[in-house]
């Protein structure tokens, strides 16, 4: 696989995508965008598992059943969540707008909004918008990653490619999440576009094997939102042999590489959360099983207790280890080891269920830094999981006590 910079998903063989403002947002920010194939593409989608959907979420949960997929339609700044009828039949009006300008079928459009719960839609933006991103899509670079932005501080992008039966497959990533972020999806988007010849079926099977060790071990605050919804588009144009099977090379190599992109993307949402001024790693390994080694790791990163130590680089191993207690997976606490590390050092503060004399100043260092792992053997088994999250702030409350206003 090669990474290659400064690319965007409207350079993937026979996308073209539109970026455009609205006027969802202010100060002529770029909130709404459409991704068209110009081929009949496969889909596959992973949904937020919070009973409240929003309208866009009922709407593609039906939409994404359909054989192929031409279209995306996202707009940031309204979620078009908790709004009744209305909301379904504005996003409902969406995908026929869409259809009807590019002569497709409304089930090949797929809705996405993110942004403020419980506002209808402004319909009139929305399809001036619409209409707008027809005009202006393009085949030659997009900024569709800025458009999907709420409170996001910094783009979250990937593109690489790699050879599959001889053929160069290109794979664009992107994504938006800040807050609102936990595991089982977050409030956040992601758009996997690629040109890699696949099945639906295949797809689908790798989009949810991906999105159980990637999307779904990220966590900010411990809210789980209306809209989340991780999306994978594979056109086929890029010529390679069909992936219809799961016991071949190919198949094994492009998984590699959605794996690779959605955990890039599932890092650096956490690495965005609201507030965040260090981002978390926690490794968990040595366990007996995947699903153990990730209750654990989950329950870890998602505890605030830990999240406020760790902004003030408190090497608090307590927390850590009562996080694990409560999480509901089993475990022998007289054989977990507990340590810190970052770019500072490394530090073992609880070995075997006993807590060690450490340096404190080496730990306050260590956790002082950016990026910090927190790792946690359980001397049992071979099992491991990663989880990723963010310290907890006083910024964060202030950035959601006028999330409206």
């Amino acid at each position: 696989m090669e990474i290659l910079e400064n690319k965007s998903i409207s350079c993937v063989k026979g996308f073209r995508v539109a970026s455009i403002h609205a006027g969802f947002k202010r100060n002529e920010k770029l909130d709404m965008g459409l991704i068209v194939s110009d081929v009949p593409a496969v889909s596959a989608a992973v949904f937020t598992t919070n009973l409240v959907k929003a309208a866009p979420v009922q709407l593609d949960m039906k939409h994404i059943k359909n054989d192929t997929t031409r279209a995306l339609i996202i707009n940031a700044g309204n979620a078009n969540a908790c709004t009744g009828q209305q909301g379904l039949d504005d996003a409902r009006s969406e995908s026929e707008r869409v259809a009807k300008a590019l002569g497709v079928k409304p089930e090949e459009v797929l809705v996405y909004s993110t942004g403020v719960i419980g506002q209808p839609l402004p319909m009139d933006k929305v399809n001036a918008g619409i209409d707008k991103c027809l005009d202006s899509l393009r085949d030659d670079g997009d900024e569709l990653y800025k458009a999907i932005m709420t409170t996001d501080t910094r783009e979250k992008r990937i593109y690489l490619r790699m050879q599959l039966s001889g053929k160069d497959v290109d794979i664009c990533g992107i994504a938006k999440g800040s807050g609102m972020i936990h595991p089982n999806m977050g409030t956040m988007l992601s758009y996997v576009v690629t040109d890699c010849n696949i099945t639906k079926e295949m797809l689908t099977r790798i989009q949810k094997d991906v999105t159980a060790g990637t999307f779904n071990m990220v966590t900010v605050d411990g809210d789980t939102s209306t809209n989340d919804t991780a999306t994978i588009v594979a056109n086929g144009l890029a010529g390679n042999t069909l992936i219809d099977r799961t016991d071949t090379k190919d198949y094994e190599c492009f998984c590699e590489a959605v794996y690779y992109v959605t955990e890039y993307l599932a890092k650096a949402i956490a690495a965005d959360g609201e507030g965040a001024s260090r981002f978390m790693e926690v490794y968990v390994y040595g366990a007996d099983e995947l699903e153990q080694a990730r209750t654990l790791a989950r329950s870890v990163a998602g505890s605030s207790l830990f999240k406020a130590a760790l902004h003030g680089a408190d090497a608090n191993w307590g927390r850590i280890v009562c996080a694990m207690g409560y999480s509901g997976a089993r475990f022998d606490q007289n054989k977990v080891d507990v340590g810190f590390e970052s770019k500072a050092g490394e530090i073992e503060v609880f070995t075997k269920g006993v807590p060690l004399q450490f340096d404190e100043d080496l730990a306050t260092k260590i956790l002082s830094e950016d990026r910090v792992q927190v790792k946690i053997n359980l001397n049992s088994g071979e099992a491991q999981a990663k989880a990723w999250g963010c310290d907890l702030t006083a910024e964060y409350v202030k950035i959601n006590g006028d999330y409206r206003s």
